[in-house]
């Protein structure tokens, strides 16, 4: 692989209401065009459950997901966001912010999953239409609604963190929005063209590299959904801090890492490159969408009450209590 062209700055400021504000207008979008795919697979659970973590969700039957921001609405932020996303997720980039998480000299926070719940939680988007929430609230109410329709605990957890990649905002060194949030892709392959804006990817000088700009690019068919590179978000940042200091299955790490990568999940793109395995991962994906994109609510949940609960799964699940992130 090429070396990084560039090299990218320590951490600036960053304004967190814009951002969730971007990444709000960002879902909104994505409300319009998920429903999940039939459902290809069961799987009894472990840990007294006795619903499949992928059976149909119950919480959304009712739902008028029409109350949620119409993508006309959205269209120009969200457009202005991918403008620029699509123009600077680069091999370069990705390999840069990849050489950086995983640098030695980094200095890696050590915070508890609840501390960085709290942490997270003075991103407070005082602009979003949807919900004046806070973000403590929104990993709640998508945690709430998997308990509630008795999908397993790992699931329950997954709901409870799914978003705690953008505390990169604090110290992991992102450039903006576009490192962020917003749907994710892989690089080092030709840009799909289900990729939502596929048209503004032509600002991206991997575009139209020798390599970068063919179908396969720098991969081979069926080398796995896993081992492509992923642009560089929050998804993909919490995935490398959870999948060795976790005991989250496969399953809910495919939640977690692709939950943005809505060309696969959800458009059918990228298929070439799914190898044995990736059904059920794509079918773990699709069974979470509906709790990240359908539970906002205006409902207030009061959080001491729920806390001693999610306080027993989280050690669940992270045995070593503190984590490095």
């Amino acid at each position: 692989m090429m070396a990084p062209s560039a090299v990218y700055g320590g951490p600036i400021h960053h304004d967190g209401a814009a951002l969730e504000a971007t990444s709000d207008a960002i879902d909104d979008v994505n409300v319009l065009k998920a429903r999940a795919a039939e459902k290809k697979r069961r799987l009894e659970l472990r840990q007294g459950s006795s619903a499949d973590f992928d059976a149909d969700s119950q919480f959304d039957a009712t739902k008028d997901k029409s109350a949620f921001r119409q993508y006309e609405a959205a269209c120009d932020r969200v457009k202005n966001f991918y403008i620029e996303q699509h123009a600077k997720q680069t091999v370069a980039y990705n390999l840069t912010a990849r050489q950086r998480f995983h640098a030695a000299s980094r200095v890696r926070p050590e915070l508890s999953v609840w501390d960085a719940i709290e942490k997270l939680n003075t991103l407070v988007d005082e602009s979003d239409p949807d919900t004046e929430l806070s973000q403590i609230q929104h990993l709640l109410q998508s945690a709430e609604a998997i308990r509630r329709d008795g999908k397993p605990r790992w699931m329950q957890l997954v709901g409870l963190v799914h978003d705690l990649g953008k505390l990169m905002l604090f110290f992991d060194g992102a450039q903006g929005q576009w490192d962020v949030v917003g749907d994710s892709f892989p690089v080092g392959c030709r840009f799909d063209g289900r990729c939502i804006f596929p048209d503004t990817f032509a600002a991206n000088p991997d575009s139209v590299h020798p390599v970068f700009g063919t179908e396969l690019g720098i991969y081979a068919p069926g080398c796995g959904i896993r081992n492509l590179i992923m642009s560089w978000g929050h998804d993909e940042y919490l995935y490398l801090v959870l999948r060795d200091q976790s005991t989250i299955p496969p399953e809910g790490l495919a939640m977690i890492r692709y939950h943005s990568f809505y060309p696969w999940h959800h458009d059918g793109a990228y298929r070439e490159f799914m190898a044995d395995g990736d059904e059920k991962l794509l079918n773990a994906v699709r069974a979470f969408n509906p709790y990240d994109l359908y539970s906002k609510s205006n409902e207030v949940l009061i959080v001491e009450e729920l806390k001693p609960y999610y306080l027993e799964l989280i050690d669940e699940f992270f045995p070593q209590r503190k984590i490095k992130w």
